[in-house]
């Protein structure tokens, strides 16, 4: 293998340099946050410092952040204890059938626990209209739970509008986004959406895995995720990742650092989907996506995971979905309505502001050769 040829961001990105090397000086200087001497104080400016970073790029005050170790722990922390502070108000839970495990299987662990769970079906494209979400609404409804980057199709939702909807109706109904693939990756910063929790995570963004945050609007009140020594104001309890945090934080100074760079990767998609559709004559486009980093394509009747697994062994790297399928068929291509034939050979494409034409003609090369030599299903 010669060469990496890679098109799956949307699973993860590379470790940014800037956050590799902010990680290595926070791992020298392993003072405990905690501590009250010296070194420890200055552990704790040092976070501090990387909090106001990451707050600043996400929109809303440094005390209305709070560190988790990924954006499946902070979307199962909103919405665990978002129900939780609303259980006077009922047990209705409104959400999309195209969201992430994360907070599809956390409704339905809920469901089990007696919450009645209404799933939003989208449309063709993948979208949801603020009229569902307002026609779902009850007297019970305790919270509502809407991604704003859909992480297969790239379609962006309209959260903005459906937490004014939302409000509107009640204003102690509580909503949360999942803002994981948003976070800068769309022009808006997520704190202006208007919504009560968003949850965002690192390894998007170039930072390493293992390094999230939720923000939680001044005024809600979630009981703790972890209990013990007080840490993130007494709300998730552990010694902070001062490592983690520190390339976080070098991570979101790295993106804004490089103004054009959704431009770049819209730019990228569009010249890729172009070579594709004069290439791959077979090939369908699912969702060109409105963000600007993330596509679907099929090749309709071919079995994705054969196509994956070949162009993995030439070195190019695309999914047939979100990582967290492994392997099982998309929910979110079949809450769209999709054939069969296009169900299963759906693809996904995510870009960076640093993928290039050379790699994007060798991705078409091999799926050009994928789609003449593997076979379908289709007669």
């Amino acid at each position: 293998m010669d060469k990496l040829i890679y098109f799956d961001y949307a699973a993860t990105a590379p470790v940014r340099p800037e956050a590799a090397e902010a990680m290595t000086d926070a791992l020298g200087r392993f003072g405990n946050p905690s501590s009250r001497y010296g070194y420890g104080r200055e552990a704790a400016r040092r976070v501090k410092e990387d909090r106001e970073t990451v707050a600043e790029a996400f929109g809303c005050a440094p005390a209305e952040l709070y560190f988790t170790s990924c954006g499946t722990e902070s979307d199962n922390w909103a919405i665990r204890r978002g129900v939780e502070l609303n259980r006077r108000r009922g047990k209705h839970i409104v959400t999309t059938a195209v969201e992430h495990a994360a907070v599809l299987e956390t409704c339905r662990d809920l469901e089990r626990q007696g919450y009645e769970v209404t799933c939003l079906k989208p449309d063709r494209e993948g979208r949801i209209s603020v009229e569902q979400v307002a026609a779902a609404l009850r007297p019970d409804t305790a919270l509502v739970s809407m991604m704003l980057v859909n992480n297969e199709t790239g379609a962006v939702l309209p959260v903005a509008d459906c937490v004014k909807a939302v409000k509107a109706y009640d204003p102690a109904i509580l909503f949360h986004c999942d803002g994981v693939q948003g976070f800068l990756k769309t022009p808006q910063p997520l704190g202006r959406l208007g919504a009560d929790l968003v949850a965002v995570s690192g390894h998007k963004i170039g930072a390493p895995k293992g390094i999230g945050a939720l923000y939680i609007k001044k005024g809600v009140r979630l009981r703790p995720l972890l209990t013990g020594g007080g840490q993130e104001d007494g709300l998730r309890s552990g010694t902070e990742a001062t490592a983690q945090i520190a390339a976080f934080a070098a991570a979101v100074r790295a993106n804004l650092r490089d103004p054009d760079r959704l431009e770049r990767a819209a730019a990228m998609k569009a010249y890729t989907l172009s070579k594709l559709k004069e290439a791959v004559p077979k090939l369908e486009v699912i969702s060109a996506g409105d963000a600007p980093h993330i596509c679907a394509v099929t090749l309709p009747g071919y079995k994705s995971e054969v196509v994956v697994r070949v162009l993995g062994d030439r070195g190019v790297c695309i999914s047939s979905g979100s990582a967290c399928h492994r392997g099982k068929p998309s929910h979110v291509f079949a809450a769209m309505g999709l054939p069969r034939p296009w169900l299963d050979g759906a693809l996904r494409l995510s870009f960076s502001p640093e993928s290039t034409a050379e790699e994007a003609d060798a991705l078409v090369s091999a799926l050009k050769d994928a789609a003449d030599s593997l076979l379908t299903t289709l007669s």
